[in-house]
């Protein structure tokens, strides 16, 4: 006999349309990144609009099992310190819960010069390769194994390289732009993901005192420097464009009339577009 699989569902009972106004939090897309970027500087990290979901408190567990010391305040807001010596372990159990773990490749291999870390779990849309990531590093100068679901990358030193991407995946182009920050030399990414949420990575980046010339575009040129030269920042996340984008078809099938704060137009061009096109905004 055959177990029935109940999936979650999320019921809504409502009929009429929709009123009112709603604040658009920060990305978990961008959010859960510039976490893992912390990890390149010591210093007092302090971000603001972070959404309050599992996938933050899950970041912020790795973190703190690496070394860092993650505080929330009540007010949308987390401060990440980094001093002294980090781990090169990633536990299994919590980089297993979440695909954006894998973000972490980048910043420790760059700031420690080594990772240990087991496959990322969180959402579950395909086997979701990240051939791509080790390729980069590979290429940077690092050494990729892999055995019994960990991944393991040793790079003393990473140097800078002509990288070109197959297809423009976004966590491929986080994790080796953050990789090559502080590279020996000068790396260019051919082909990168422009999203609105890589661009302001490459930006919080910047802040910590990276070069990074291309941003928003499909080349992205990254001169590296000491380590010494990376310094703490703060930083707006931006706001989540899938979630507004959400609010918008929910408008659209219900009827009303809602008001959007912090709601990006310019990242939203294209699906407004076509909301425009068919009446809805």
């Amino acid at each position: 006999m055959t177990e029935e699989v109940v999936e979650p569902v999320i019921r809504i009972d409502h009929r009429g349309p929709l009123h009112g106004t709603v604040r658009v939090p920060g990305a978990k897309n961008s959010v859960l990144k510039l976490m893992a970027a912390t990890v390149l500087a010591d210093g007092e990290f302090n971000l603001d609009n972070v959404p309050e979901i599992v996938d933050v408190d899950i970041m912020s567990d790795l973190l703190r099992s690496i070394g860092s010391q993650v505080d929330t305040g009540s007010d949308g807001s987390l401060r990440i310190t980094h001093s002294g010596e980090l781990s090169t372990s990633v536990p299994a159990d919590l980089a297993g819960r979440m695909r954006a773990s894998i973000n972490l490749l980048g910043p420790l291999v760059s700031r420690v010069g080594k990772i240990e870390i087991a496959l990322p779990g969180g959402d579950d849309f395909g086997l979701r390769p990240i051939d791509m990531h080790i390729a980069g590093l590979e290429a940077m100068g690092a050494t990729c194994t892999f055995t019994d679901g960990v991944l393991t990358v040793n790079a003393p030193r990473l140097v800078g390289a002509d990288i070109r991407f197959s297809f423009p995946s976004v966590g491929a182009t986080e994790n080796l732009v953050t990789a090559a920050v502080c590279a020996d030399g000068v790396t260019t990414i051919d082909g990168a993901a422009r999203e609105p949420e890589v661009a302001d990575l490459c930006r919080f980046l910047v802040a910590m005192g990276a070069h990074i010339e291309g941003i928003g575009e499909s080349t992205l040129r990254i001169t590296g420097v000491p380590h010494g030269a990376l310094h703490s920042a703060s930083h707006r996340v931006v706001p989540d464009r899938i979630q507004a984008a959400t609010y918008i078809a929910s408008v659209a099938v219900a009827g009303g009339e809602v008001d959007m704060i912090d709601a990006q137009r310019n990242d939203m061009q294209m699906f407004l577009h076509r909301c425009t096109e068919m009446g809805l905004v």
